[in-house]
C-alpha cells in the first residue's frame, strides 16, 4: 500500500521520547480510518509512559481519536512487520541507528518507508549495514514536530528517487513542507542557520554588548516576525526596493561586510558558559513548553489564513 493512501495506514514509530511523542500526536491527528499507529521503545514501562505523556500534546485532551487506541509494541519485529511506514526517533547514537536499520530492514515490508528523525546522523552513515541502502531517507522535524511545518528531506547519496517522491507526496497531502535538501551536510539546513544566529548571540552576551533577555526581545521583535512571513534572502530582496537584493547590498553592503568580518567566534567549552546559562536560568528558569506551543500554534494559524487568502486572490486574479 502506498504510504499517501486514504485508506487504512499502518505507522510505526520508533522511540517514545519528545519527538517520538510529538510526532504521534501529529500522526493522530491525520491518519485516515481505519488506520493503526504503533509505538516501539524499550523502555520497562513504556506502555504507561506513552499513556500518560503523549495526551500532553492535545489541549484539553482533544485527541481526534482515542489515545487508548495506540498499539504499544514490545518487540521490534512485530512493530515493524505490517507497518506501511517506519518512522525512527531514538538516541543520537551512531551503532544503535546502524544496529537497528539493519533489523528492522530484516522484517519491514520491501515497499515501507524508513524514515529517520535524527538531528545530525546522515542516511549515509545510518545505512552502513544495511543490505539495501537505497530505502532509507532522514526526515528531520523542527521541534515540536506535531506544529511546525517543516521537514528536512535528507538523503544520502544511494537513497532512491522514490523514496523521495513518496515521503514529499505524504507530508504534502498532510499540509507539512517537506523540503528535499540535495546535499548531505553537517546538521542539515534549519539547524545551521539556527546555530549561526545562537553563536552570535552567545557572544554579544559574552561580550557585554547586550544581556539574554534583551538580545531575546531584540528577535522576538524583528527578525522573528520578520522571518515568519518571508526569509532572509526575500526579506533583504524586499529590503533592496525596486533593485532588489542586488540593490540592498550596494546600499549596505558595507555594513554587512564589517558585521561579517567581526562576527564572534566562540566555541563550545571556551568559558562563556557559566555566564550565560546562568542569566539564562535566572530571567527563564523552567520554560512554559505549553504556553510557547499555544502561542506557536496561533502564529502559523493566522500565518496559514493570511497565505490561503494570497492564493485565492491570486487564483481570482488569473
Amino acid at each position: 500500500m502506498e504510504a499517501n493512501s486514504d485508506k487504512e495506514l499502518r505507522i510505526t514509530l520508533i522511540g517514545a521520547g519528545t519527538i517520538g511523542l510529538s510526532f504521534a500526536a501529529f500522526h493522530l491527528s491525520h491518519l485516515p480510518a481505519p488506520s493503526q499507529l504503533t509505538i516501539y521503545d524499550t523502555r520497562p514501562n513504556a506502555e504507561e509512559y506513552i499513556r500518560d505523556n503523549l495526551t500532553k500534546f492535545f489541549p484539553n485532551n482533544d485527541a481526534p481519536i482515542s489515545i487508548s487506541d495506540v498499539r504499544v509494541a514490545n518487540d521490534l519485529q512485530e512493530a515493524v512487520v505490517h507497518a506501511h511506514i517506519i518512522q525512527e526517533s531514538g538516541p543520537e547514537n551512531l551503532p544503535f541507528k546502524k544496529e537497528l536499520w539493519a533489523e528492522v530492514e530484516k522484517h519491514a515490508n520491501k515497499n515501507a518507508l524508513l524514515w529517520s528523525s535524527t538531528s545530525g546522523i546522515p542516511a549515509s552513515r545510518q545505512a552502513q549495514n544495511m543490505q539495501d541502502k537505497s530505502r532509507l531517507l532522514v526526515v528531520h522535524p523542527y521541534n515540536p514536530p506535531h506544529l511546525m511545518p517543516l521537514l528536512e528531506l535528507v538523503p544520502s547519496p544511494e537513497t532512491s528517487e522514490d523514496v523521495i517522491q513518496r515521503t514529499q507526496t505524504f507530508w504534502r497531502a498532510r499540509n507539512r513542507v517537506p523540503i528535499h535538501i540535495h546535499k548531505e551536510t553537517t546538521g542539515f539546513v534549519a539547524n545551521r542557520l539556527a546555530f549561526a544566529l545562537l553563536r552570535e548571540a552567545v557572544h554579544l552576551v559574552d561580550s557585554g554588548v547586550v544581556s539574554v533577555s534583551e538580545l531575546d526581545s531584540i528577535v522576538e521583535t524583528s527578525m522573528g516576525p520578520r522571518w515568519a512571513v518571508a526569509g532572509p534572502f526575500k526579506s533583504y530582496h524586499a529590503g533592496g526596493g525596486t533593485a532588489g537584493l542586488k540593490g540592498f547590498f550596494k546600499n549596505i553592503g558595507d555594513t554587512v561586510q564589517a558585521c561579517w568580518s567581526d562576527a564572534g567566534t566562540p566555541n563550545v567549552g571556551d568559558g562563556w558558559e557559566d555566564k550565560v546559562f546562568a542569566e539564562a536560568r535566572e530571567v527563564y528558569g523552567t520554560v512554559d513548553i505549553a504556553e510557547r506551543d499555544r502561542i506557536t500554534h496561533r502564529l502559523l494559524s493566522v500565518l496559514e489564513e493570511e497565505k490561503g487568502k494570497k492564493d485565492h486572490d491570486n487564483g481570482r486574479s488569473t
